[in-house]
């Protein structure tokens, strides 16, 4: 018996290495219409013998360029599952690090069952078969979740169980989700797969505490709270679903303070955007590609991020001197990548905040800010583009009443009266109020912050006064200076016209003794000839 066993095996394994070698000379040496029918049939014949129907879910959709829902879905379904029982897993924090989510790790299967059926979901990973020798390393891994069950289970699983898995994997990530503050890599950033990188965001901010008026302040959060709930509204009109604000005010007047506010009260992930780090229009397209639904894409200081109303020039070399120190210097050549300046245009930006390719996504809000609202160029700021102007103004008592109340918790004072006065004659900061409310040291009396309150804005009563009488003074000086300046100038100009005059006199006078003419009209000429006609008639 254990001798034909052993035969047995040794058929099989001659069977199966004849098979793997014929396989592999049809791989080497057929072309490619006949080995596509070779595996049309083989796939049939396993149909025969095999009972199980497999899907895949790839990572990535769409020639790689957005993350499949569906992949997403079920990594967090697989990770709410407790009686999915995995030997290697792969562990993360969320919720402020106060718990954490398990996975499965790469190349890892378990067995899952929903309504007595049996289910094997695996996790796989897979990188370019074809290496290739380059300066920077690639990045070409490929995930996916499989998911096989018996053939006759087929309508069971892709009717219901489909349908299950991504609503409860959406529940499962809307109740762990962490929001996350993301910048773009740099140019050359190689050794990341996705043209975003994040971190928790973290940002205590919120509309309760924002220094600023309250009327003005429950007319953005109700702006908000209709964009929120206004899909069916932009539907309705044809419009993407996106809004786009402007911020703009002096430094120190809460315009990043009011993003992280609207970022929490949305439960929005905020995208920062760094333009000078994006290379062109198409990489400015594909970051847009990758940014999640329910996000604010962020672009600070947008008068100081490019030049957008026309690029910068340096001076270049010759495309031969380039091309011949490139070959010499491949780490010159990638120095010089880094060192390019972005290319994206005025033009390039518009189609990304209304363009098509704005489509490709939904629930987002776009902010600019923004210390210069004028030097911007119209067409970026339009209505339809930045759809509300938020001015950040100078800090009034009622934002200061605010600001009183997170620092200090107090709601009144008796010198509330003074600064209220004091804020509507100078111009100060949110930023520069809260640094003087804030205690120096444990245990400071509220009187001294206040006091130090009234004494800065004293100050700065004293040094707007100062400077507007410098500034009177310098106008005074620069008028004066302008007058003289002019005078000299109507002095030399009628000079001038008085030296014209008297040279046109002098040739005028020259020019009639060249021609003979006299003050009586008669020609000098004639006038000699009858003169010595008459000498002689004398004679």
């Amino acid at each position: 018996m254990a001798m034909k066993m052993g035969e047995l095996w040794t058929q099989v394994g001659s069977l199966m290495a004849t098979l793997m070698f014929v396989w592999a000379i049809i791989q080497q040496y057929f072309p490619y219409q006949f080995r596509g029918h070779v595996q049309r049939y083989a796939h049939k014949l396993t149909g025969f013998l095999y009972p199980y129907i497999t899907i895949t879910f790839p990572e990535y959709t769409g020639e790689r360029l957005r993350r499949s829902e569906a992949f997403s879905a079920i990594q967090n379904y697989l990770a709410s599952r407790s009686s999915i029982r995995a030997n290697r897993m792969r562990a993360e924090a969320v919720k402020d690090s106060k718990s954490l989510i398990l996975s499965m790790d790469d190349n890892e299967e378990v067995i899952d069952e929903f309504e007595g059926v049996q289910i094997w979901w695996t996790s796989s990973k897979t990188t370019s078969k074809n290496p290739s020798v380059s300066y920077y390393p690639s990045n070409d891994e490929r995930r996916f979740y499989k998911l096989t069950f018996h053939r006759r289970h087929r309508d069971a699983i892709l009717g219901s169980f489909i349908n299950h898995i991504m609503e409860q994997g959406k529940a499962v990530e809307q109740m762990n989700r962490q929001r996350k503050l993301y910048m773009n890599n740099a140019k050359n950033d190689w050794g990341h797969k996705s043209n975003w990188r994040h971190v928790p965001f973290e940002h205590p901010a919120n509309f309760k505490t924002l220094a600023m008026d309250p009327k003005k302040k429950q007319e953005i959060i109700n702006d908000l709270i209709k964009f929120k709930n206004g899909k069916e509204y932009y539907e309705k009109v044809g419009k993407a679903w996106k809004r786009g604000y402007l911020l703009y005010g002096p430094p120190g007047t809460g315009k990043s303070t009011m993003i992280a506010a609207m970022a929490n009260f949305m439960e929005y992930d905020v995208y920062d955007l760094e333009l000078t780090s994006v290379k062109d229009n198409s990489e400015l397209k594909k970051l847009l590609i990758e940014i999640s639904n329910k996000a604010m894409i962020v672009i600070e200081d947008i008068d100081c991020s490019l030049d957008l109303t026309g690029q910068r020039k340096k001076k270049k070399k010759t495309e031969d001197e380039e091309e011949t120190e490139e070959k010499k210097d491949p780490v010159k050549k990638a120095e010089k990548e880094e060192e390019k300046q972005s290319k994206v245009t005025l033009s390039g930006l518009l189609n990304f905040i209304d363009g098509i390719w704005s489509a490709c996504g939904g629930e987002r809000l776009i902010i600019f800010t923004t210390n210069h609202k004028e030097k911007l160029d119209e067409a970026l700021i339009r209505r339809g583009r930045m759809d509300k102007h938020i001015e950040m103004s100078y800090c009034s008592f009622a934002a200061f009443k605010v600001l009183s109340m997170n620092y200090l918790d107090v709601e009144w004072h008796e010198s509330y009266h003074r600064i209220d006065q004091l804020l509507k004659e100078t111009e100060m900061t949110p930023a520069d109020v809260a640094e003087n409310l804030m205690p120096k040291y444990e245990g400071e009396e509220t009187d001294e912050c206040f006091k130090r309150m009234v004494n800065a804005l004293e100050r700065a009563k004293e040094e707007a006064k100062k400077k507007a009488e410098e500034e009177a003074e310098a106008a005074k000086k620069a008028e004066k200076e302008k007058r003289e300046k002019e005078a000299k100038m109507a002095e030399k100009e009628k000079e001038e016209k008085e030296a014209a005059a008297k040279k046109e006199e002098e040739s005028s006078i020259y020019t009639a003794e060249n021609n003979g003419i006299k003050c009586n009209g008669v020609a000098t000429k004639e006038a000699k000839e009858n003169g010595h006609m008459e000498n002689n008639q004398n004679s």
